[in-house]
């Protein structure tokens, strides 16, 4: 296998979640700053022209992350970082997807119209307009958030999963970009230093 690596959340997230498998895979980075990942090359890969992107060991591609993590967890399960049992695996993917679709997406964009307008205009359909509102939603959404994590060492309570390596690529992608974590969050705040100790986030 090969990953097509680069900066940004979501190439990280994948490296932490090999890193806290334990796998060596071999990587290649993809210059997304100058626009590598838009030329054919790259988007034989992956139409979208994304990056992270798994070659396969037969030479096909998987793209987008939930994908690449479930193949690497069927192939290598130990130890599971989405879940052991049918509870566990739902669990992880509900928590995994109200994250993404409720944090990391509106974070995401929000930079992309604002701040990261000047790279991402001729790349992707941007409406500046809609930035600061975008911004709310994800800081109203990790504020509930907080309140979720009460009690709980991990999103899915005691475990380490998939869930907890999305949350933090975006909050600290967020944390980048201009959308800080607000330090009213305290419950998060403790978790995200959790999480940074970990040896995967030096991935």
């Amino acid at each position: 296998m090969k990953l097509y690596d680069s900066i940004g959340p979501n190439p990280r997230l994948v490296r932490m979640f090999i890193a806290e498998k334990g796998l060596t895979i071999p990587t290649q980075t993809v210059d997304i700053r100058s626009g590598e990942n838009r030329k054919p090359e790259h988007l034989a890969r992956n139409p979208h022209g994304q990056t992270p992107t798994l070659e396969l060991d037969d030479g096909s591609f998987l793209s987008e992350i939930t994908a690449i993590c479930e193949y690497l967890e069927e192939i290598h399960p130990t130890p599971p970082l989405i879940g052991a049992t049918p509870k566990e695996r739902a669990e992880c993917r509900m928590w995994t997807r109200r994250i993404d679709l409720t944090i990391c997406e509106p974070l995401a964009n929000g930079f992309r119209f604002s701040e990261g307008l000047k790279m991402f205009k001729d790349r992707v359909m941007c409406i500046p307009e809609a930035a600061p509102g975008l911004k709310k939603i994800a800081a109203d959404r990790l504020q509930w958030m907080n309140t979720q994590m009460q009690g709980r060492e991990f999103v899915c309570g005691s475990r380490f999963t998939l869930a907890d390596l999305l949350l933090f690529g975006w909050i600290e992608f967020g944390n980048q970009v201009g959308q800080p974590l607000d330090p009213a969050n305290t419950v998060l705040a403790d978790w995200h230093q959790r999480v940074a100790a970990r040896p995967s986030a030096k991935a």
